[in-house]
């Protein structure tokens, strides 16, 4: 075991992928399908094979820069494992190039959920498991780098809380990072993080399955609520009705905030559940975004002579609360209510509504994508105090030196990752215009690849965008905004920092 943990990380996750691929294979094999069955099974021998003879080949190998070699190997595995995983998927599904299946993997590991099948049938319901194992799988990859690599550089929002620079790590993390290798810190961790993450998996999974769900739904749905990956297998696929809406709303709160998730980042351990950042800002978005598209059903929508229905009331208002909850988190889902929520606002397309929930994103340490609750807070805060001074120039914030911190440097880091956010954004949009797309179809793919909420495609534009139809560039180009989005930019320039190179 211990030569094992000391393996390089991507060798340890080469052969975890590999052993995944039985999954599918056992699950096509027992009906019949031996046409999947045998591409995965052959897959995970081949791999498993090659990472063996990997162990071997790099069984001496001990990085000379810790931060570096970690970095380089969470950047490294959203290039090859997709990769590896697109192999048995592309073979399953012979009709397809497997540039497109390079696309739906990288899709899937990053969390983003985005599809290009999404014709009924196009895939068998062995392929959809895979899809929805390989985004399961993706999500608790993000948890790990999480708390293993990207806490410990300072990384991932706690920049933030910490008031440190940004790739550095504390004096007293400093000695933890360089004296554990990456693949022993991950193994480590999961040790605490796994069996919640599981657990809660099957919990939601058995609770879907008694609201009425088919079995392969229920286990698809619950591995994209747990990876906010927004996976389906097949286009109205939920037939639980409310029951399972109000579980899956339920679920998607745990990435709202860190503290839900055994194990995970806990930078700031003494705040309570009530007084945590995230937690609030969320409840306001929760509160305010559904409500507004509620009231404006008197304020613009309503007939002179139309007379009030509660149940289309209770309707529209769960179908705006359900979707900003599933955006917010870049979860993706659409509730079976949300045409009556748009109905009943008034509103034909409120796509704006929509990108504008993805980019703020969830917590900081979850699986979901965007900008992160904690960073918009930071600056909300800021702007809030910059905002009194002009008032009470000579005031002092309150709140504590912890409070101060936040709103200062806290701020200021924030303002940075928002700027580099804002930069990524830009030069996507320009280089899918420059490959012949519109400025709508630019901006809302852009949106839907760098916070990782692929499901933005089809419900934020007035016409479904199908992926299927877009060229090879502009599918290259949205599979690294996928994976620059799930990264994140800083530390991406962490990586290239001269400072970590002299170490």
């Amino acid at each position: 075991m211990r030569r094992i943990l000391e393996l390089p990380l991507l060798v340890v996750l080469t052969g975890w992928g590999s052993l995944a691929m039985l999954l599918p294979a056992a699950h096509a094999a027992v009906f019949g399908n031996f046409t999947v069955a045998r591409p995965f099974f052959y897959g995970a021998v081949m791999f498993f094979i090659f990472t063996l003879l990997l162990g071997i080949a790099t069984d001496n190998y001990r990085a000379k820069i810790a931060a570096r070699s970690q970095l380089a190997a969470l950047f490294g595995a959203y290039l090859w494992l997709p990769f590896l995983f697109a192999i048995p998927f592309s073979e399953a599904l012979p009709d397809t190039t497997f540039v497109n299946a390079w696309f739906e993997m990288v899709s899937s590991f990053t969390t983003t959920g985005v599809t290009q099948y999404d014709m009924p049938g196009r895939l068998s319901p062995s392929l959809h498991l895979w899809r929805g194992l390989v985004g399961w799988l993706g999500g608790f990859f993000v948890l790990m780098s999480a708390v293993a690599i990207l806490a410990p550089l300072n990384l991932g929002g706690v920049e933030v809380l910490s008031n440190r620079v940004p790739g550095r790590s504390a004096r007293g993390v400093e000695q933890i990072v360089h004296g554990a290798g990456p693949s022993e810190r991950m193994i480590r961790h999961s040790a605490k993080l796994f069996p919640a993450y599981l657990g809660l998996t099957v919990l939601l999974w058995v609770l879907l399955l008694m609201a009425g769900e088919r079995g392969m739904t229920a286990i698809v749905l619950a591995m994209s609520t747990l990876s906010t990956s927004g996976i389906t297998n097949g286009p109205g696929s939920v037939n639980g009705g409310h029951l399972s809406e109000v579980l899956i709303f339920a679920f998607m709160a745990l990435a709202l905030s860190r503290r839900f998730m055994p194990g995970s980042v806990q930078a700031d351990k003494s705040r309570t559940l009530w007084t945590d950042h995230e937690l609030r800002l969320a409840l306001t978005f929760l509160v305010v975004v559904p409500l507004i598209l509620f009231s404006r059903h008197w304020l613009g929508a309503m007939g002179v002579e139309e007379r009030f229905d509660v149940l289309a009331a209770v309707k529209a208002l769960w179908g705006g609360l359900f979707t900003t909850m599933s955006f917010l988190t870049t979860t993706g889902f659409e509730s079976a209510d949300w045409q009556e929520a748009r109905s009943w606002s008034g509103l034909n397309s409120p796509g704006l509504v929509l990108l504008g929930l993805a980019m703020m994103g969830g917590g900081i340490a979850t699986t979901a994508g965007g900008l992160k609750l904690l960073r918009v807070y930071a600056l909300a805060r800021h702007g809030e105090r910059e905002m009194n001074r002009l008032v009470h120039p000579s005031s002092i914030g309150g709140g504590g030196d912890r409070e101060r911190r936040l709103r200062q440097g806290g701020a200021y880091v924030a303002w940075i990752f928002f700027m580099l956010y804002a930069l990524t954004f830009s030069i996507v949009i320009a280089a899918l215009a420059l490959r012949g797309l519109e400025f709508d179809q630019s901006l809302i793919l852009t949106v839907a690849a760098v916070t990782t909420t692929g499901p933005l495609a089809i419900l934020a534009a007035e016409t479904p965008i199908r992926m299927i139809e877009l060229s090879v560039p502009v599918k290259a180009i949205l599979g690294v905004a996928m994976i620059v989005g799930r990264v994140e930019i800083l530390a991406i320039l962490a990586l290239l920092s001269p400072d970590v190179w002299r170490k």
